[in-house]
């Protein structure tokens, strides 16, 4: 892996950041990978938790856009792709690595949780036990396909930018970004339906509702490039770093690494 430390961004993508400001304090974990996060750091892994989680928890309702039935995760579920984005293109593999299995982690955690208090007896006068199960259960098959779509895709998203920004050289970071999700988003959508529904519905339908989820994803990524553009210039000025993993080891399960 490389680090490049220079002095803040000035180019005309990211803007104009005063040379002269502080960075902000480290905070400090122990075991960290580099012995130190910055405030920022714990920001945007804090916003990727927070995505992925509501996302998968309001994933259940179904809405109609434009004619289309989705699922109301489109919403907040590509945010957890652009963040994805932003800590591969900024901080490198190695730590976007660490943070999709904190991801996985807490995903699995909140599954079980869930599954716990569905189980545990209600109160004689509660009336909603079964609208709670509703809204809140997930079956086993599904749970099994958003776990492994989801680590097949952000691992996906995160090799495919990380050698793209080297192959580019750091240059068209929009290239990286979209070309990421489109393969990423494919995986994703793919390996859910077919994990989750196949042998339910036709696999016509089903091959149907995985492009119209493919292709809106995609373009939720390709309207959020200007706001990824500004994400990344802010955090390579303040943070003074810009990774290019030039000798990372990409085995996904190398978190200490």
């Amino acid at each position: 892996m490389q680090y490049r430390f220079a002095a803040p961004l000035k180019s005309s993508c990211y803007g104009r950041y005063n040379s002269r400001v502080r960075p902000l304090p480290k905070v400090s974990l122990e075991g960290s990978v580099e012995r130190g996060y910055s405030i920022w750091f714990v920001m945007v892994v804090a916003l990727f938790l927070t995505s992925l989680l509501v996302s998968n928890i309001i994933a259940a309702k179904l809405i109609s856009v434009g004619g289309l039935v989705l699922s109301s995760a489109i919403v907040i579920f590509p945010v957890s792709y652009i963040i994805g984005d932003v800590l591969t293109e900024v901080y490198g593999y190695r730590r976007a690595r660490l943070v999709i299995w904190i991801g996985f982690a807490c995903n699995l955690l909140v599954v079980l949780i869930i599954s716990a208090a569905i189980a545990m007896p209600p109160a004689s006068f509660y009336e909603h036990q079964q609208a709670f199960e509703t809204v809140l259960g997930v079956a086993p098959r599904l749970m099994l396909a958003s776990l492994v779509a989801y680590l097949v895709g952000e691992f996906a998203n995160s090799y495919v930018l990380a050698k793209l920004k080297i192959a580019t050289g750091g240059r068209w970071l929009w290239t990286r970004t979209v070309s990421s999700t489109m393969i990423a988003q494919l995986l994703d959508t793919a390996i859910f339906t077919g994990v989750a529904f196949a042998g339910v519905y036709p696999t016509a339908e089903l091959v149907k509702i995985s492009l119209i989820e493919w292709g809106a994803k995609t373009l939720y990524e390709a309207l959020a490039t200007p706001i990824t553009y500004a994400v990344v210039g802010f955090l390579k000025a303040r943070e003074g770093v810009d990774v290019y993993d030039t000798e990372t080891k990409f085995n996904p399960f190398l978190v200490w690494e």
